[in-house]
Formats: structure tokens, sequence, C-alpha cells
């Protein structure tokens, strides 16, 4: 890259190898389309569907799965063969994993050697350092998913191949437990875990696998590799996702607990310890899991707008979960708070977290926001819905939840096709559509400071 003075001021050439950083999202989006387009088409075949699926309905369903959202426009136990479920499945599971791990896993299969720039990209969208061996890495990842959903299928098979036999319990916990660690939120049951709303087995080990994929696997690594050397051992991001998650767990809790424990179609006809079983099901499942145990469109106003902020929260980045994540919402959390006391570094545990993160984490909140409310324009133009169902859909398929408010069901073609790209965004990124639509071009071009007027 050449830099040449001309009147006082210094333009940059850009080196054509150097361009193709901004090409990178495009190739994330290209396969996330290579996977789901193919899958919507078989979703329209006769083998898959019991009554017929017509396309958009295939296209939302397939979309749905393949970004760990969970809304569904049909009911998927009784609507889906059993092949078609196992289509879902394994859409779920490529979808929580990612496309980084997926693309790396396909080609290392057909022995096709990445390049040194589509490894440094792989890295860096699992959240890890340059030095790590790839390879090794994707093994981990999926050693760790394969095991941690086999143990929380053999603790659900414990409840339901009694109930319901051995082929239809072991598929049942199967399905359901790569729908939990995934953050799909697809459940067989046609009133989703309602019927186990009492059930510590069922309720416990579905809230574990969605917490565990949530925590996402940079953190689950660390814990791993350093966690037992020391709470200072780990990283900066690992520390704000092991202290923010279970405080959220716990005040969301507290807070549907209180806020739902005398509503008779919620929590009032239950045993004090289902109420609290249920409150935190619903607390941890908001963050992306999709899953309910109660009805969530008879919650109160207040409760719906406590799960509407948990739901935009979301996860942990590079996990199967969605939203802008915890680790984005902390950083501009404690950003506001060191602005307001007027200190002039953002400091958590220690560290100085750097301004490019800062204005990153602003970034993504700012981007959501617009598209957020974008979606929620156009949907109240297409759909005859109340303000708060259209807010709450909106943020679960954006936030990739999958909870719903009981608007899915009853959405027009134009809503679904704006559902749609909703979800596809949220399970994408905002920056990812935006690097896109907005290629970024670095220079040493700089001009004067002047103030501007705020607030």
């Amino acid at each position: 890259m050449m830099y040449q003075p001309q009147g006082g001021r210094f333009f940059n050439y850009q080196n054509k190898k150097h361009n193709n950083k901004g090409n990178e999202p495009r190739v994330i989006f290209i396969t996330f389309l290579l996977v789901l387009l193919p899958a919507a088409f078989l979703l329209t075949l006769p083998i898959f569907s019991v009554n017929g699926l017509s396309l958009i309905d295939a296209l939302f369903t397939a979309t749905s799965a393949i970004s760990v959202t969970g809304l569904g426009v049909v009911d998927t136990g009784q609507h889906f063969t059993r092949a078609g479920q196992v289509l879902l499945l394994l859409l779920m599971q490529v979808g929580g994993l990612g496309q980084m791990t997926l693309s790396a896993v396909l080609l290392y299969l057909f022995g096709v050697r990445l390049s040194l720039q589509q490894q440094a990209l792989a890295k860096e969208a699992l959240g890890q350092e340059r030095g790590i061996n790839l390879r090794s890495l994707v093994k981990k990842i999926m050693t760790f998913a394969l095991l941690t959903e086999l143990l929380g299928m053999a603790l659900l098979a414990w409840r339901w191949v009694p109930q319901l036999g051995w082929g239809e319990g072991l598929f049942l916990a199967l399905f359901h437990a790569v729908s939990a660690f995934n953050n799909a939120g697809f459940s067989l049951f046609s009133n989703s875990l309602t019927g186990y709303v009492g059930d510590p087995l069922v309720i416990i080990t579905l809230s574990g696998l969605f917490i565990l994929g949530g925590l996402g696997f940079t953190v689950i690594g660390d814990v791993w590799a350093n966690g037992i050397k020391g709470w200072h051992r780990l990283h900066l991001h690992s520390k704000i996702m092991l202290t923010a998650t279970p405080t959220l767990l716990a005040v969301g809790t507290l807070l549907f607990y209180l806020l739902e424990r005398h509503n008779p179609q919620t929590l009032a006809p239950l045993s004090t310890s289902s109420q609290w079983l249920a409150a935190f099901f619903q607390s941890a499942s908001a963050r992306t899991a999709g899953f309910n145990s109660v009805d969530i469109g008879a919650f109160t106003q207040p409760a719906l707008l406590i799960m509407i902020l948990l739901m935009l929260i979301g996860a942990g980045s590079t996990s199967t979960g969605g939203g802008i994540k915890v680790s984005t919402f902390m950083v501009a959390l404690v950003s506001t708070w060191i602005f307001l006391r007027q200190k002039p570094h953002v400091v958590m545990f220690r560290r100085t977290v750097s301004w490019p993160t800062v204005t990153k984490a602003l970034a993504i909140i700012v981007v959501s926001g617009a598209i957020l409310t974008l979606a929620m324009f156009l949907l109240m133009i297409t759909e005859q819905a109340t303000f708060a169902q259209v807010v709450f859909e909106t943020i679960s398929a954006f936030a990739t939840v999958g909870l719903t408010a009981g608007l899915t069901a009853q959405l027009s073609e134009p809503g679904k096709c704006i559902i749609i790209v909703v979800m596809i965004v949220g399970r994408l990124g905002p920056l990812t559509l935006a690097y896109m639509l907005a290629r970024p071009e670095p220079t040493l071009l700089k001009y004067p400071e002047d103030n501007v007027l705020t607030g």
C-alpha cells in the first residue's frame, strides 16, 4: 500500500489483494444460502411432510431451523414425518455449530486444505487466537457438542423411554437434546414443554443444555484449559460471561416469579417449587432457547417486557444462541457507567477494554435497533396484530429465540418473508449485513477534531 502527499493531505492507494476482506461477509451469507435453499426445497417433498408444505412455509421452517430460532408456522410434531423431523434436527445442528465450523468440517472431510486467510477468518469467527490449530479446534468443538447432546439425550430418555417406549422415547430425547443445546427451541410436543412444567429432570436437563450452548465454545474452552489454574487466568470475555450469565438468570427468575405468581393462567395454579422451576426455565429460555413450560401469550405486560429485554440481550458470542450478545450488552452498560463517572478508560475485571471494542458494541446496538425498527414498521403494515405482538415476535426472530406471542401462526406471506429476513440477519449478525452492504475502507486520512453538542 502506497501513500502520496497531495496538497498537504495523504491519500491511500489500496492493493487489490487487500480488498478480499470485504468479501468475507458475502462468503458467509452465500454459504448460509447454499444450505438453506436446498433444505427448503426438500421440506416441500411428500417424504418430509404429512400434508404437504408450501414453498414459503418450507423456506420459513428451514430458515427457523438453520438460524436456530424455533418459530414455526406449522406444528413440528404433527406436520412433519420422521424423515422431516430428522432433517430439521440436522439443520439445527448445522446452524448451532455455525457456518465457519461447518465449512471447515466439510472441507476437511473432502480433504481440501483451507487457505491461511480462510483459517484466520474461521478462527476469528470462533473467537480464537490465530496461533491455534484450526483442525484440532473444530474437532474439540464437535466432540464437546456431541458428547453434551448425548448426555442430555440419556437424561431425557430416562423420563421418556418408560412413558413412550424405546423408539419414540429415544428419538424425542435426541431431538430435544439437539434442539436445546443449539438453542433452537423446536419441540415435537404441540404445547412445547407445558406438560413437564413441574418435572425437574426434564426442565433442569434442557436448561443445562441451552445454558451450556449459550455460553459459547470460547468460554467452555477457556474454562477447560485455564479454569483449574484460577479465576485470574481466565480471559476477560470468559469472566464477563461467567458473571453476567448467572446474574441475568437470577434476575429473570426472580422477576418472572414475582410478576406471574398470582396469574391464574401461568404460575398461580402450580405449587411453589413448580413456580420457581417455571420462572427459572423461562428466564433461561428467553435468552435464545425458545422453549416454554407455561403459556407465554398469557403473561402479564410487565413480564413480557422483561422477556423482550432478555431475548434482545441473548447469549454469548461464538455460542449457539443469538441476540446482541451478553458481552456486547455488558460492554455498552459499563461504558455508559464509565462515561457518567467521567473516567478516561473502560475497565472490567482490572482489564482495559479497547475503544474499538466499545465502538463495535455500540455499533451492534445501533444497527440492531435500526433493523428491528424497520422490520416492526413493515410488519405493522402487513399484519393485523397488536403493537406488543409485533414487537415480541420481531425481537424473538432477530434474537433467534423462537418464543411466540401468537402472531407467527397467523402471519401473511409478506409477513413471513419479513420474519425470514429478520431470522437470517439475526443469526449471521447485524454487522455481517452492514459489512456486506458497505465494505470497510481503512485509510490514514485524518481531519481536524471538532466538538458536537450532544445530550
